[in-house]
């Protein structure tokens, strides 16, 4: 029976995106702030997937073997260590989120069954990576507050009340939206990066945080009048926004996680979703410049 585990480990580090070769005013016009000297740092948190057939002892694998691996190839030469200069790999190509995860797979894979290494950078930036080629997966966690009332227009009140129960209330009612938004792309050679990560974030704000945010969404939000504002619909029309504008900065969206509570969270994979389709008359955003 195969049987995927999963192992966490941590480090501290620190590093700097700057090439040699740029003057200290084009590196900062090109990495803003991370190329500061002498760097900056991060808590990183390391998840190792590795899959297996169970074993007569109900093991994939010795949990405590691999810890000893990860430690041995991985966290002991990363921790407390200024990453650019701590592994060969990182001389060619900047230890961005991505290219760490991507090279602790190449320390990691003749040793250990992996299927995936996902690096957590901080809470709202991560990175996945499986083992193809430069290809990897970059994620971008954000929230909005809005209201909505669950009632289809051409319903009467007491259908939609069968149907949604307290949530079909005339005035609505709100939540604290947390957004998952997971792009996918190759990682550059040079810069380590699958995407500007700048030029990302404005997209998410200008396309779904500012139009969303502290809203009433069947009111507020054209495309609500016409369809019920649950978690599904909210993420479907999140990813058809977003499809295109992330696109034309070199990247296509992978997924799409919206988080209504505690409770209720839906996930919407972007390559099971038909082209985007935004009714007639409802405006997008236009794109800020970054």
């Amino acid at each position: 029976m195969q049987c995927i585990v999963n192992r966490r480990a941590q480090f501290s580090a620190s590093h700097r995106y700057w090439f040699p070769e740029l003057s200290e005013a084009e590196n900062l016009e090109k990495f803003g702030a991370c190329s500061r000297f002498p760097g900056h740092g991060h808590n990183y948190v390391l998840f190792i997937s590795l899959a297996g057939e169970l074993d007569e002892y109900g093991m994939v694998l010795n949990l405590s073997d691999v810890k000893h691996v990860i430690k041995r190839e991985v966290t002991s030469q990363l921790d407390f260590s200024y990453l650019n200069d701590v592994w060969a790999e990182f001389q060619q190509t900047l230890p961005t989120t991505e290219n760490i995860a991507r090279v602790i797979w190449q320390k990691l894979a003749p040793h250990l069954p992996l299927v995936r290494v996902q690096l957590f950078e901080h809470p709202e930036l991560w990175a996945d990576y499986t083992g193809n080629g430069m290809e990897a997966y970059l994620t971008i966690s954000t929230h909005f507050s809005a209201a909505h009332r669950l009632a289809h227009p051409r319903l009467s009140n007491e259908e939609n009340f069968e149907i949604y129960g307290k949530c079909a209330r005339p005035h609505g009612h709100g939540h604290n939206y947390h957004l998952e938004v997971t792009v996918k792309g190759k990682i550059d050679d040079r810069t380590g990066m699958l995407v500007d990560l700048g030029a990302l974030n404005q997209i998410i704000t200008d396309y779904v945080v500012e139009p969303f945010d502290h809203t009433f969404l069947n009111k507020d939000i054209a495309f609500f009048g016409e369809n019920v504002p649950t978690a599904e619909n909210i993420a479907l029309y999140i990813s058809n926004l977003l499809r295109s504008p992330i696109q034309n900065i070199g990247a296509s969206l992978h997924k799409i996680k919206l988080i209504e509570s505690p409770n209720n969270s839906c996930e919407i994979f972007c390559s099971d979703v038909d082209a985007p389709s935004i009714p007639s008359g409802v405006s997008q955003p236009v794109l800020a410049q970054v």
